[in-house]
């Protein structure tokens, strides 16, 4: 069962990929290891510069299946048409919600309703 509380800890830091320093692709290995699926490739040294993560998303997600949202999906999250964010599902009490890591405000957990208004498109992979 997924423990949200574990996430407090995080501190963001761009190009994170150990706990608890994670940016937006360390929280979601992170959580994918908690959660007991195949942790992805690290893409260590990707981030936004140069749109970075938008190269590296749109190659690894021709390895993935577009799926609908649930527990464990990767979460591509679009400016424009461009990634410029990922995420991931978790299960909260029943509910589906985006788990996010971001300058500022370490992770966060909305609901994917309130978490998609934020992107021209999120689409989501297993």
């Amino acid at each position: 069962m997924f423990d949200p509380d574990k996430y407090l800890s995080v501190t963001w830091l761009k190009g994170g990929r150990t706990f608890p320093n994670l940016d937006c692709f360390g929280i979601v290995n992170e959580i994918r290891r908690d959660l007991g699926l195949t942790v992805w490739p690290d893409f260590a040294g990707i981030t936004k510069d140069g749109n970075g993560l938008d190269r590296a998303a749109r190659s690894f997600m021709g390895d993935l299946n577009r799926c609908e949202p649930c527990e464990g999906a990767g979460i591509a999250c679009y400016s424009g048409s461009v990634v410029t964010h990922v995420a991931i599902v978790v299960n909260i009490d029943g509910v589906l919600h985006a788990a996010e890591c971001n300058p500022n405000s370490n992770v966060t957990f909305l609901p994917l309703t309130r978490f998609m208004r934020r992107f021209v498109k999120v689409e989501y992979y297993q």
